[in-house]
């Protein structure tokens, strides 16, 4: 078969002759570092073919959606493979969603059967009362004891006959819709071809020189469309190891069994990876070590290995702009962090940071089969293999999206540099005007805001005020030190009045921030302060507090605790 025709199922079979006994994916099974279980490719594809015998026994018409409720886990990959298998699309669902949304999304996607896998007891708790009543339900193993599912899985694969002959799909056909993070207004179904997934996946393995001998840690959302596109599409293109996370808790247990070579993170655990390290020697002392030659040397590594990424070969951050100054001190510890840049409408694949070329405060060059530009007011477009089919039942969204050209409008403003980097400005749609009638891009600002050790998250507001001002979440050191008393906040309080007085002579005047409101309410996917993938839903919380905006203004103070 050509290369111009295989999908990725195609090449994870050629991986599966090749490799059959050897080991490829490493599942973690509760209970300890020794409790985990190996599946080698044979393993994997003989219950991929026996789920796809299940389904395809459940005479579903041709091309029917598939819906997979999990956090990630071997049997998340083994489940979308029986159902490209069986000739059906799947339709990943966040593991941390409200029963609104869950409901919204398996009966907008008109889904026949719920996978019901692993899932923490709290989303869980909320999430199965958006399951219809109607709809076929199967459990994972590790999926939580009142799944209420009407099969295990176990039972399917003892009792199912592989499926005789899997459906031969082609590059041109749908193999998933996955639903947008949401957050503006409902999600939207992105549906993605195979075609975008291979090709993209081709492009970013040559970058990268994935090999099979590489290791990859499977821990961030595979039903977004940045790990579904590393964690099982490169995956199963190169056949590389893919280990998976147990839990929070057990993290660094789990990346030091893994020792990644490729390794993908968020900014927001990036800065609590760093909170970690300060949390055993001081920001100061860490400096002075790292300052002393030879010395330094021992220093770094000791920090990689404690954090498990003393193999890292590629360490790669997308989601959400990084600071500089983080992306200084991993770069000083020997970590190039290189930023990526893309949508779900695009399979992620547009703009990444090439080795060696990074420039701080930049998301890098397109990839070479990618074409970029810069619309009249400001907004970047693309051109590219991973461009989606369009949005499932919505073709208005659709055209708003896709030019009559074929580029995909981002919804984000930036500027190019030079050598062609991208900087990324702000939000088309997110830039809001003062009483002054002066224009506000908040996410550079929050960016400089979540710089400061003590701020996990940030949202600019101050639409119709004379100036901007800031709602900030504290990171979790600093908060539990935060509730212990006045004392304490008083000394946070002026450290981030101090740091907003730095902050603001960089910024233009009508962006100065009046004032920073910490809160002390947690935002999270589960209650909708949060997408799944850890970006803030402005409108929630601006809707949250607008009720008490104009009593802080009122206050006239630089720094205001919120239910504390």
């Amino acid at each position: 078969m050509s290369d111009d025709t295989k999908t990725i199922i195609d090449y994870f079979e050629d991986h599966v002759e090749k490799f059959g006994d050897r080991r490829f994916m490493i599942q973690p099974m509760g209970g300890g570092d020794d409790n985990v279980k190996n599946f080698t490719f044979n393993e994997v594809m003989a219950e991929a073919k026996k789920m796809a015998g299940y389904i395809e026994s459940l005479n579903y018409p041709p091309k029917s959606q598939i819906a997979i409720c999990s956090k990630n886990c071997a049997w998340w990959i083994i489940a979308d493979l029986a159902i490209w298998m069986s000739g059906h699309v799947s339709v990943p669902v966040y593991p941390t969603l409200t029963a609104e949304t869950t409901k919204f999304i398996l009966e907008h996607s008109e889904s026949k059967l719920v996978f019901i896998g692993k899932l923490d007891e709290h989303p869980w708790k909320e999430m199965k009362n958006g399951i219809p009543k109607a709809a076929a339900t199967i459990s994972f193993p590790l999926c939580p004891k009142d799944s209420g599912a009407e099969k295990t899985w176990d039972e399917v694969i003892k009792s199912a006959s592989p499926i005789k002959e899997p459906v031969k799909r082609t590059k041109d056909e749908m193999a998933t819709i996955i639903y947008t993070s949401g957050s503006t207004g409902q999600p939207k179904g992105v549906m993605t071809s195979f075609g975008a997934m291979v090709d993209t996946t081709k492009g970013i393995s040559k970058v990268l020189k994935v090999t099979p001998d590489d290791r990859y840690l499977s821990y961030l959302p595979v039903a977004h469309g940045m790990e579904r596109w590393l964690g099982e599409c490169v995956v199963l293109y190169n056949g590389l190891y893919v280990y998976y996370a147990e839990s929070l808790s057990t993290f660094v247990a789990d990346l030091n069994r893994c020792q990644p070579t490729l390794f993908l993170s968020v900014p927001r655990l990036w800065t609590k990876f760093q909170a970690g390290v300060f949390s055993k020697t001081s920001e100061s002392k860490l400096n002075l070590l790292l300052s002393i030659p030879l010395l330094n040397i021992l220093v770094k590594k000791k920090i990689l290995k404690a954090l498990g990424l003393d193999k890292v070969r590629f360490a790669g951050s997308g989601s959400a702009p990084l600071p500089a100054d983080l992306l200084k001190w991993y770069r000083r510890l020997g970590l190039e962090l290189l930023e990526g840049y893309g949508m779900t409408e695009n399979f992620n694949y547009s703009h990444m940071s090439m080795p060696g070329k990074g420039r701080i405060g930049y998301v890098g060059n397109t990839y070479s089969d990618v074409e970029c530009r810069i619309a009249k007011d400001g907004e970047i477009q693309v051109k590219t293999p991973g461009k989606m089919m369009g949005y499932y039942k919505n073709e208005e969204a659709t055209k708003e999206t896709i030019t009559e050209d074929g580029w995909v409008r981002t919804g984000d403003k930036g500027s190019l540099d030079e050598q062609g980097r991208l900087k990324i400005t702000g939000r088309t749609k997110e830039i809001f005007k003062t009483s002054k009638g002066k224009y506000v891009a908040p996410a550079p600002i929050e960016n400089k805001l979540i710089s400061n050790h003590l701020v996990e998250l940030a949202c600019v507001g101050g639409k119709a005020q004379p100036q901007p001002f800031a709602i900030l979440q504290l990171s979790e050191g600093p908060k539990a030190k935060a509730e212990k008393g006045e004392k304490e906040r008083a000394e946070m309080g002026a450290e981030l009045e101090a740091h907003m007085k730095a902050i603001n002579p960089t910024l233009d005047g009508h962006e100065q921030l009046e004032f920073l409101v910490v809160v002390k309410d947690e935002w999270l996917p589960e209650n909708g302060f949060l997408t799944p993938t850890q970006k803030i839903k402005r409108a929630t919380i601006e809707d949250t507090y607008q009720p008490k905006v104009d009593g802080w203004y009122g206050e006239k103070k630089k720094v205001i605790w919120y239910g504390f």
